[in-house]
């Protein structure tokens, strides 16, 4: 029994280099983005409490911006995953041009309801009770902010599009050079731009917005240079734009496997704006705290996000490559490094939750909160990291309705609701509350153990293309 555990679930070493080598650059990367994200927000936030919150609600909207991107550019990456590990270059070619299109209309969709409906967005976060904030100034910072903002959308569509690319088809170290790159302009520009350093203006709210699109800038010019450079180690590259067409079936299916992805992910961080919205009712020192977590709470989280990547790339070339019983091996033994590594973790961020709150300078109440926001994500840190590498997996065979329901149908029929319903009828602590949104996601555990252990997720979605 005990050998059979071992078997099933824990590999050797080759086995754990093989899964390292993808994840740890994604780690690196994710690691130092999300820890220039606290300086950055550590910035901020010793501005003032309205001054955080505003960037932080803009930041909200963005992110529905960024889960979008992420949702429709990746549905379609199952096949350039696939598409690599069965050595079909014109395959890769074309979903790259997939996301060509497909990027372009979603950026651009997001950019006009942002500019005509920023400030309407922005104000529905502040309907809460009145507390140590001030909501007229938190608007007024929030517009400066999402002002300038903007103008990072072009880097962030082309940069996305070629990252994604590359990690899907097992390039992870550029990309990660990109990202760290990016990560020190951005902080070096948060430096001199929010505070007025060496000469250069203090420019506040707008400084931070200003920092963020010069790095996006930056990681997507090397990104697209490097590409640009090395079309002959990757020959998919080359002929890209000797056509921007798609031949019609394959749209139709990039489509149907896709477009769950893409709905899921807008409709999953709606969900997130959403129950940001209703933790916010309870006022100014809510969204400041959750903000404050939140942003610790990515510095923790990356290993499994990173095994998540891990999944999908490794997962998706196995089953590409027709090679399924391996497949279905490695899933069950990453899916157990993510659980078992998330505990070590969330020990640590539990015993360390009252610590980055007091950097801010913000209120007391915003600081406990923080904390306690903290100690309840560390407490379920390693429901996430199951969760997340099952969503992979299941994502890997192209099981993208199932996603779907799985993913976002359950948050806004149920994680939402409850967060409202325990928000708006009773008297409970918003950490409660916060607490008992994240242990309904149980109920999807159990949900997404059945599925991954059934193995409906185990297809070679493109070889039943080719003898189509």
């Amino acid at each position: 029994m005990k050998n059979g555990i071992i078997k099933n679930y824990i590999g050797n070493s080759k086995f754990y280099r093989m899964v390292l080598g993808v994840a740890i650059p994604i780690m690196i990367q994710n690691g130092i983005t999300n820890f220039v994200n606290l300086l950055d927000n550590i910035m901020v936030g010793r501005l003032s409490t309205e001054q955080m919150s505003g960037v932080a609600i803009v930041n909200q909207l963005i992110f529905i911006y960024y889960l979008c991107m992420f949702g429709g550019l990746s549905g379609v990456g199952i096949f350039t995953a696939q598409y690599f590990g069965y050595k079909d270059e014109e395959g890769i070619r074309h979903t790259i041009r997939y996301k060509m299109w497909l990027g372009f209309i979603i950026s651009i969709l997001v950019v006009v309801i942002l500019m005509s409906m920023g400030s309407e967005l922005i104000n529905i976060y502040l309907q809460g009770t009145t507390d140590s904030g001030d909501p007229v100034k938190t608007l007024d910072y929030g517009m400066q902010y999402l002002g300038v903002i903007l103008f990072m959308f072009p880097a962030v569509y082309i940069g996305f599009l070629l990252s994604s690319t590359l990690r899907e088809c097992g390039e992870t170290v550029l990309p990660m050079k990109a990202g760290i790159a990016a990560i020190f302009v951005n902080l070096c520009f948060n430096y001199l731009l929010i505070y007025g350093k060496f000469g250069f203006p203090r420019l506040g709210v707008r400084g931070a917005a200003a920092a963020t699109v010069l790095s996006k800038y930056v990681e997507m010019g090397i990104i697209l240079i490097w590409c640009m450079k090395n079309t002959k180690k990757h020959s998919y590259f080359h002929g890209l734009f000797r056509t921007i067409l798609i031949p019609w079936k394959l749209v139709l299916k990039f489509l149907k496997t896709g477009m769950p992805l893409l709905l899921n992910e807008g409709l999953w961080a709606l969900g997130v704006a959403m129950l940001a919205q209703a933790y916010s009712l309870r006022g100014l020192d809510v969204v400041a705290g959750q903000n404050i977590a939140n942003t610790i709470n990515n510095i923790f989280n990356i290993v499994f996000i990173a095994l998540g990547d891990a999944v999908a790339i490794i997962i998706g070339q196995y089953l590409g490559a027709g090679k399924l019983e391996e497949a279905k091996d490695a899933d069950r033994k990453i899916i157990a490094m993510a659980v078992a590594s998330s505990v070590v973790i969330g020990l640590l961020m539990f015993s360390t939750s009252g610590l980055f709150p007091r950097i801010y300078n913000t209120s007391d109440a915003s600081k406990k909160i923080a904390t306690l926001f903290i100690m309840v994500q560390a407490i379920f840190l390693p429901k996430d990291a199951f969760l997340h590498t099952a969503y992979f997996t299941l994502r890997s065979g192209g099981k993208t309705i199932i996603t779907f329901f799985f993913d976002s149908v359950f948050m806004l029929v149920i994680s939402v609701p409850v967060a409202y319903l325990l928000t708006l009828f009773t008297g409970l602590h918003v950490a409660v509350i916060f607490a008992a949104v994240h242990a309904a996601d149980l109920i999807k555990c159990v949900i997404g153990y059945v599925l991954v252990k059934k193995g409906v997720w185990v297809k070679n979605i493109v070889k039943e293309e080719t003898t189509a």
